[in-house]
This record gives C-alpha cells, sequence and structure tokens, in this order.
C-alpha cells in the first residue's frame, strides 16, 4: 500500500512538474510567434501605436530652419512680386481681359519693401441673362445629383454644398444686389495678399507638424522648397482663372472666394503635407524598411 502511494504521489509531482515546466516555458514560445506573420516574416509595431519621444534638439532643429526658410522667403519676396507682376499682366493682354494691372505697396522692414500686383477691373452686376442661365445650371446640377450612383455619396452632398452656395448669391442679388459691400479690386488685392500669407507660413506650419520628425534635414528642406515653390507657381494662375469669371459678373464671387479661394490652397499645402509624411524616416532607412 505504502508503495502505491508513493508512485501516486510520484506521478502527481511529475504531472504538476510536467504542468508548471509548460506554463514557463509557454509564454516564451508566444511571445516569439506572435509579432511574425503567417509567412514567419517579422510584425513591426504600427506607428498609431508607437510613443513619440521629442527631444530638445528637435526642437532646436526645427526652431532653427523655420527661421532660416523664413528669412530666405521675405528677401526673395520682393523679386517674386515683380515676377508675379510681369506674369498677371502677360496674361491679361493674352486673355483680353478688360482689366489692367494695380498695385499696391507693403513693407516689412524699412529695408524690406514689395509691391503686390493685382488685377483691376470693375464689378458688373449680373442682368436677366446672366441670372437666369445661373439659376438654371444651378437646378439642373441639382436634379443631376439624384442620379449619381451610391459610391459617389460624398461628391454628391459636396455639390449640393456648392449649389447652396451659388443659390444664396442669386437670392441676394436678386432682391438687394446694392447692398454686395464688395468689389473685384479689393477682391483680387486681398485674394494675393491672403495668398502671400498662406505662403509664408508654410514654413512655420511644417515646423510644428513635420520638421519635429525624425526625416532628416534634406527631406524637410525639400518639402518645404517644393510646396511653396508649386503655391508661388499656382498664384498667377489662381489669379488670372478668378479673374476671368469676375470679368463675366461678380455674382460668382462668393463662390469664388468660400469654394475656390484659400480651401484649394490649403488642400495643396495638405497635399504635399501627406507625401512628406509617406517618405521613409531616417529610423526607418537604418531598419532596412
Amino acid at each position: 500500500m505504502n508503495e502505491v502511494a508513493a508512485a501516486l504521489d510520484s506521478s502527481k509531482n511529475s504531472d504538476h512538474s510536467a504542468s508548471s515546466a509548460a506554463a514557463r516555458y509557454a509564454p516564451r514560445f508566444a511571445d516569439r510567434v506572435r509579432f511574425r506573420g503567417h509567412r514567419g516574416g517579422v510584425i513591426t509595431m504600427h506607428r498609431a501605436l508607437t510613443r513619440f519621444v521629442l527631444v530638445p534638439l528637435d526642437l532646436i532643429t526645427s526652431s532653427l530652419l523655420v527661421l532660416l526658410l523664413s528669412f530666405m522667403w521675405i528677401v526673395s519676396l520682393p523679386w517674386l512680386c515683380r515676377t508675379w507682376g510681369y506674369v498677371l499682366e502677360t496674361g491679361m493682354k493674352m486673355l483680353a481681359l478688360h482689366t489692367e494691372l494695380g498695385l499696391t505697396e507693403h513693407h516689412i522692414t524699412p529695408y524690406i519693401r514689395f509691391v503686390i500686383p493685382f488685377p483691376k477691373m470693375e464689378g458688373i452686376a449680373p442682368d436677366a441673362w446672366t441670372w437666369w442661365s445661373t439659376a438654371a445650371v444651378v437646378c439642373l446640377l441639382y436634379a443631376a445629383s439624384y442620379f449619381f450612383p451610391k459610391r459617389l455619396t460624398p461628391v454628391t452632398y459636396l455639390l449640393r454644398a456648392v449649389l447652396l452656395i451659388q443659390v444664396t448669391a442669386l437670392l441676394y442679388f436678386q432682391f438687394i444686389p446694392a447692398r454686395f459691400p464688395h468689389t473685384p479690386d479689393s477682391y483680387m488685392e486681398g485674394l494675393v495678399s491672403y495668398r502671400i500669407a498662406l505662403i509664408s507660413a508654410v514654413p512655420a506650419v511644417f515646423g510644428v507638424t513635420y520638421y519635429i520628425f525624425k526625416f532628416g534635414l534634406i527631406k524637410k528642406i525639400a518639402l518645404t522648397a517644393l510646396t511653396m515653390s508649386y503655391l508661388s507657381l499656382f498664384l498667377p494662375v489662381e489669379i488670372l482663372l478668378q479673374a476671368m469669371v469676375l470679368e463675366k459678373s461678380v455674382l460668382f464671387m462668393p463662390i469664388l472666394y468660400i469654394v475656390f479661394g484659400l480651401p484649394v490652397d490649403i488642400l495643396i499645402i495638405l497635399a504635399f503635407y501627406s507625401w512628406g509624411m509617406s517618405w521613409p524616416s531616417d529610423q526607418a532607412v537604418k531598419n532596412g524598411q
């Protein structure tokens, strides 16, 4: 009986030791397996789960880079304004616009002065044909939005929001056209001024949203230079396109300002920023990713 009890006790002890050993080694194996995919490759942590540690050196580098690029932009701004003026004047002649080049002088310091060019034109109120033809186009586009497929639902609601803006403009010029407070001259001057201010803010915006990441100095400078250069080249093109529309009537000024104004430039900046964030960082390059 004693031998049988001893055998039973030894079997229980061996089972307990085996289970404890399995419990001791199973997590180590699971730890090794859970970071690998079904093909055996290593699964890296998603960037949404990683921690970002901002060191003082990154802040110093970002601040110095913002100051350097902003200084270079301010110094080159007088030359850019002269170039924009030449392009606008040439474009107005080629497009046969009934406008002339307006100039407004500004200065940042007593030593840095620049002249903002913009098209000067007379404000033309919408006549009956322009009002009714625009209203007909708005109604047709609104009716057509109900035939869009379901996969284009976001486009449908965006189109209807744009049409709503034009409807308010139609109602305004139908009942109180004399109270419209804006002129094409002031609108165009503000359009150019706002875009210059937006381009000037690009280094500061990237300084707090892009320079703080580990992308390398060359990539940071390249992304900023590409964004500011594109916006600088797009500025006279956008101004001439809006001048062509405003030459017909000021009826389209609200939709040009709200939809095709600064939002377009902001989307361009977001597109370049998204492109830059997709570039491999220095850490990813070191890891061979």
